[in-house]
């Protein structure tokens, strides 16, 4: 463990870091060694086959941010087979503290099994735990507006009830996302407002801010608009 905390501590940056944590206001700004992405996804192949990096995962919580971050990469890098991908993202869920973290886990194995996937996204998305929430979302926005898109979905999204900040723009992200690719399906939960009135207004902020969307619907959106 500690061989790969100094690793990554080789890899450190104060400037980065500095910058980066003002983004991360619930972190720890000592708990932030200052790495950027691309080092630290180098450093994951490098080391994604050793002996030690079951330790590694298993040796829950980290202290590092950008240990959860290597957490995050290695698992995306070392399981291919889908039911051990889903339990060692059940066993990290708990301990993801951040947005970036969460945001960062897409991994490309769930693309084997998005019907398995999906039955835990129902389970994720009534967690009390803010980061278990937003992955569902998240991984709702990147896997399944497309060909696995399903009408139930926005539903489900549409259902959660939280007051925590990264949750609500979670489901602004998703719906904003939806509306460039799911139009039709996903209108109707802006047009009777089935959001509340900051995550609606939030959706709509974004989908006009997005390149996917027609000037024409951009419009239309903006004349939804709720007062708050």
């Amino acid at each position: 463990m500690k061989e790969i905390t100094q690793q990554l501590f080789t890899l450190q940056d104060l400037q980065y870091r500095d910058f980066h944590a003002g983004l991360m206001p619930d972190i720890d700004k000592q708990n932030i060694i200052g790495v950027r992405m691309p080092d630290i996804r180098k450093l994951a192949k490098q080391i994604a086959g050793e002996a030690y990096i079951d330790d590694f995962l298993s040796a829950l919580p980290h202290r590092y941010y950008e240990e959860n971050n290597l957490h995050a990469v290695l698992l995306s890098l070392k399981y291919k087979d889908i039911d051990a991908l889903l339990g060692q993202i059940e066993l990290f869920l708990p301990y993801v503290d951040n947005w970036a973290t969460c945001d960062m886990m897409s991994p490309k194995g769930f693309k084997k099994d998005l019907d398995k996937v999906y039955g835990h996204i129902c389970r994720w998305l009534q967690s009390n735990q803010t980061y278990t929430v937003r992955f569902a979302i998240v991984t709702l926005m990147g896997f399944y507006l497309n060909d696995a898109f399903s009408e139930e979905m926005p539903q489900k999204v549409a259902s959660v009830s939280s007051e925590e900040y990264y949750v609500k723009m979670a489901v602004a992200w998703y719906f904003s996302t939806a509306l460039a690719k799911q139009y039709d399906a996903v209108l109707p939960y802006i047009e009777r407002q089935r959001l509340d009135t900051w995550t609606h207004n939030k959706a709509i902020q974004k989908a006009i801010e997005s390149r996917r969307i027609t000037p024409e619907r951009k419009e239309y959106l903006k004349s939804l608009k709720v007062k708050s």
